[in-house]
């Protein structure tokens, strides 16, 4: 029979908190608190994407954006909106053409570029998706009334504000 201490002891943490203590600095508990969050409702997303559409988050978040630009974007624009370098967007688009969901035809402007857009089967396809996404991000926050989720969304708003003005100080 196996010790039950030495098992929990080389057992796994089950997130970014668990070794925390009540006595840690709080700036250290909200940072990963909010990373606990964001890697757990992640990871509920991707399983059900591949579940139930056998897609990628990162293939998913590439239909969002050209879905939000029906006149479709440049390699650049994606990378760029997605902060993946041009390397990831390449293989990602190539096997969703592959797939019929998205096309490519040179820019207008300038031939060497190449501009993505949703076919009407990817929009299809997307529209799905999305409003299954949707759901499973409702039922994910259903945990929270309107309020709660206004004042999240409005003191995490502050913190991007002030992460940017961290980060424009840095790089001024």
């Amino acid at each position: 029979m196996s010790d039950p201490q030495s098992e929990s002891v080389t057992a796994p943490p089950r997130d970014f908190e668990t070794a925390l203590h009540m006595g840690d600095k709080l700036e250290l508990r909200v940072w990963l608190r909010l990373l606990t969050c964001s890697t757990l409702l992640e990871k509920r997303i991707r399983a059900r994407l591949r579940d139930d559409f056998d897609i990628t988050l990162p293939r998913f978040d590439v239909l969002a954006q050209l879905n939000r630009s029906p006149d479709g974007l440049t390699m650049g624009d994606l990378s760029g909106r997605l902060m993946v370098s041009a390397g990831n967007i390449t293989g990602l688009i190539e096997r969703l053409t592959q797939e019929g969901l998205v096309s490519r035809t040179p820019a207008p402007q300038d031939r060497r570029t190449q501009r993505v857009r949703l076919t009407a089967v990817g929009k299809k396809v997307f529209d799905e998706m999305a409003s299954a996404h949707q759901s499973w991000v409702e039922d994910a926050l259903e945990g929270l009334g309107r309020q709660e989720m206004q004042n999240l969304l409005d003191l995490l708003g502050r913190l991007k504000t002030s992460l940017n003005g961290i980060e424009e100080s840095d790089n001024g």
